[in-house]
């Protein structure tokens, strides 16, 4: 690889070796010889057993140290107490809990892969191991759903789009809101949720999303009016940040503990307004609107332990130094059924 980056022009200052076994000195000096690159540029990168073990093995390497060096910028030792702070959590759990992520991708690894790191983030704020059950929802149905969601602590349901699985994510937020098992749902599983309480609580039996029936007579989700009209099907979708006004008295506004937040979106169909009167109620409630739009951002089950759901993506803002407040909360909330069952 060296040796096409050199007859493309191009010299490489510092080389990162990823090995399964560790790198003794002879070889890096042998790379380093025929490589043209200083001896303490050739950075060993040893498979961690987790991913966030690789910043501070790339440290104790002096990877930080050559590159200052060769950018020419001044040295100073990094505080990275916290990180470290985070992966003693992560290693020694004083608990463990199971949460199911039902999903339609469930079959591609990493389609959920920020879910996933947010979990850990929000675990090892809570002192806690979170195993995640990845369950298909194409596979889940009225005869085997105790089976397949049986010793879950908390239930996820993923975002995805088109029709596939959607009978199987009503199902399970069914079974989450009647056995007050926390629910978190994300985009199209708050859509699903709000389908699920038209259906069974407000006796809307042809509740549906024009994204799965184009046709129906009750359109609970659909486009926004002005996107209607957009062939493009990029055009239609709500990208980037959005803020969501977050109403008081809600568990949205304990969470967050501000009334104006700012979160990623990445969709294309919305709660239909026109439904407001006939779904929200005083137990099923809208936490969140977006001030400009007042498009629906977060919906509430009050008659619940914790059952959120959010139009927005807040996975995609997480992070070992800020992990998410919902996800902090969800797993916190978890935890807290889990002990009460054990």
């Amino acid at each position: 690889s060296v040796k096409m980056l050199l007859e493309a022009g191009i010299q490489p200052d510092i080389l990162v070796c990823r090995t399964e076994y560790h790198l003794n000195s002879e070889i890096k000096r042998k790379i380093a010889l025929f490589c043209n690159v200083e001896k303490s540029a050739v950075i060993e990168s040893i498979d961690a057993n987790t991913i966030y073990d690789v910043p501070l093995k790339m440290m104790e390497e002096g990877l930080d140290t050559i590159t200052i060096k060769k950018l020419g910028l001044k040295s100073k030792e990094p505080n990275l107490d916290k990180w470290k702070n985070f992966l003693h959590k992560l290693r020694n759990p004083k608990n463990e809990i199971k949460i199911g992520l039902i999903g339609k991708y469930i079959e591609l690894k990493d389609s959920y892969k920020s879910i996933l790191e947010s979990l850990i983030h929000a675990g090892t704020e809570n002192d806690v191991k979170v195993n995640v059950k990845s369950i298909h929802s194409e596979y889940i149905n009225e005869e085997n759903i105790n089976d397949k969601l049986d010793g879950l602590n908390g239930l996820i349901v993923a975002p995805g789009f088109g029709q596939r699985g959607i009978d199987g994510k009503i199902l399970t937020i069914e079974f989450a809101r009647v056995n007050n098992i926390p629910f978190f749902g994300i985009c199209l599983g708050m859509q699903m949720a709000v389908i699920e309480y038209a259906k069974n609580v407000k006796k809307i039996n042809d509740a549906n999303s024009t994204e799965i029936s184009k046709k129906c007579k009750n359109p609970i989700i659909d486009l926004m009016t002005n996107q209607k009209e957009i062939i493009n099907k990029g055009g239609t979708m709500r990208l980037g940040a959005w803020d969501c006004e977050i109403i008081k008295n809600t568990k949205s506004y304990s969470i967050y503990n501000k009334k104006l937040i700012s979160e990623r979106h990445r969709h294309r169909y919305e709660f239909n307004n026109d439904y407001n009167d006939k779904i929200f109620d005083e137990n099923f409630v809208k936490a969140g609107i977006n001030p400009n739009t007042d498009l629906v951002e977060i919906i509430e089950n009050n008659n619940h332990p914790w059952f959120i759901g959010v139009q927005f993506h807040p996975e995609y803002k997480s992070s070992i130094s800020n992990p998410h407040p919902l996800f902090v909360d969800f797993v916190g909330a978890s935890l807290k059924n889990f002990l009460k069952n054990n």
